[in-house]
């Protein structure tokens, strides 16, 4: 996300870069390179200007901290002012009334609204101990009804049944009905979706608004189209009251303009992004964080909650004891780990969240998980005694002819895969000696969030 446009900002900043203070002549300089790049990101031409304009002002003549550099200074402006455009904080769910609270996604075809309802009911489960159900009230196509069937059934959502023969406000007076019966806490409705935006499909939609009487109104949009997912929402939110946006497949998104210009120009929070096409891939909005990701500075407050959601801790503390203990790193242990990590969302999720590990779009390219996966499978045509036990692997040709074979691998990837284990190996051997683990479990401390270590 955002590759194209943090790797041009980045070398528009190294201009400030060996100069004792913010000099006007390279302010502007910066901000005319600043300017093109959110161009070249499709970020509105308004926000564009504004945030220049804004960005100038502060820039210039500011008194800088004697403990910043002119590059540090400028940095800080920016960010800020990132942050401001995004909509300085996460905007959460409303979820403050009487059960069922009602949630309607709308959204053009094709923007992946259907999947959006089901990791979000997967999302309030989850993170909210929610119980959800959900409806289709497309009844133009029926394999919208279908797929959100089969994908409340994934998630653990109640799906309300309906049939292409009914009219919409009919399913929902009947999908309410049944919600508040169930006793579930929340009724997510999934509109039908339009290749345009049309007279039509606008009518319709309020009149499904008013039988439902949402909480919150919420507006799906492909982050990918850039611009045009900035108008259609401004369209959609002249006819409908939205509470917010969630922009979808902005894993795919190396520019980022509709991001950057949704918030100012309808004036409604992003309150979810999709990251991915996993059920789990659907993150809350945190302006602050986005901000810092664009910058190339990471995000290691995402990180750290993805980490303490998806880490399996029970495992992580059986393996820090056998350390400790001084028992060997085995290739059982190399298998979890490197689970843990595609659990995680593989080296590109993790790379983009570690600060100073942004990396240029040739660079990124060429990071894909396709050889962790080859790894997980060849790990996974050992035994559980040659994971246990590596050596009976290394010292035999047999074992890594089936091996290779049961995992579609060739002996050359067998080899590279001990070749790793070895050298993890080692390092752990450096790590344990001497109370090293001790001490960089010390050493953590003080860099991380208060009672993380803990937990």
């Amino acid at each position: 996300m955002f590759e194209n446009l943090t790797d041009r900002l980045n070398r528009a900043f190294k201009h400030l870069t060996g100069n004792s203070r913010l000099k006007e002549e390279h302010i502007k300089s910066t901000l005319k390179e600043v300017r093109e790049a959110l161009l070249e990101a499709d970020v509105a031409l308004s926000v564009v200007k504004e945030f220049v304009h804004t960005v100038q002002e502060k820039a210039i003549g500011q008194a800088i901290a004697t403990h910043l550099s002119p590059k540090q200074a400028f940095l800080k402006i920016v960010n800020d002012e990132l942050v401001q455009l995004m909509g300085e904080a996460n905007v959460g769910l409303n979820l403050k009334a009487l059960p069922p609270v009602v949630i309607m996604v709308a959204g053009l075809q094709g923007s992946g609204k259907t999947t959006t309802v089901a990791k979000m009911a997967k999302w309030l489960h989850e993170h909210e101990h929610k119980s959800v159900a959900v409806v289709s009230v497309d009844i133009y196509r029926p394999a919208a009804i279908e797929q959100l069937k089969t994908l409340a059934a994934e998630v653990g959502a109640n799906f309300v049944e309906s049939m292409i023969t009914e009219e919409p406000v009919q399913i929902i007076e009947k999908a309410i009905l049944q919600a508040k019966k169930q006793q579930q806490d929340v009724l997510i409705v999934d509109t039908a979706g339009r290749l345009h935006v049309d007279q039509v499909m606008m009518e319709e939609i309020k009149a499904i608004y008013r039988a439902a009487a949402p909480i919150e109104v919420l507006f799906v949009v492909d982050s990918m189209t850039g611009q045009d997912a900035v108008n259609t929402a401004r369209i959609f939110n002249d006819t409908l009251p939205l509470t917010g946006v969630v922009l979808t497949k902005t894993d795919g998104d190396a520019r980022g303009g509709a991001t950057l210009s949704i918030r100012k120009v309808t004036g409604k929070p992003i309150k979810f992004i999709g990251v991915g096409e996993k059920i789990e891939a659907l993150e809350l909005f945190h302006p602050e964080r986005m901000a810092s990701r664009i910058l190339g500075m990471g995000d290691i407050l995402s990180l750290i909650e993805e980490v303490e959601r998806k880490v399996d801790k029970e495992k992580a503390q059986k393996l820090a004891q056998k350390l400790q203990k001084g028992q060997g790193f085995d290739l059982q242990d190399l298998r979890d780990q490197m689970k843990q990590m595609l659990n995680m969302g593989g080296m590109t999720n993790l790379l983009d969240k570690l600060p100073g590990m942004g990396l240029p779009p040739t660079m990124k390219a060429k990071v894909n998980d396709k050889e962790l996966i080859r790894s997980v499978a060849i790990l996974d045509s050992m035994t559980l005694r040659e994971r246990y036990y590596p050596n009976i692997v290394v010292n035999s040709g047999s074992r890594k002819r089936r091996i290779a074979c049961g995992s579609g691998a060739s002996i050359q990837d067998v080899n590279r895969v001990l070749k790793q284990h070895a050298e993890m190996q080692k390092m752990m051997k450096k790590m344990t000696a001497k109370g090293g683990v001790a001490r960089v479990m010390r050493g953590l401390q003080g860099r991380l969030p208060p009672g993380i270590l803990q937990k």
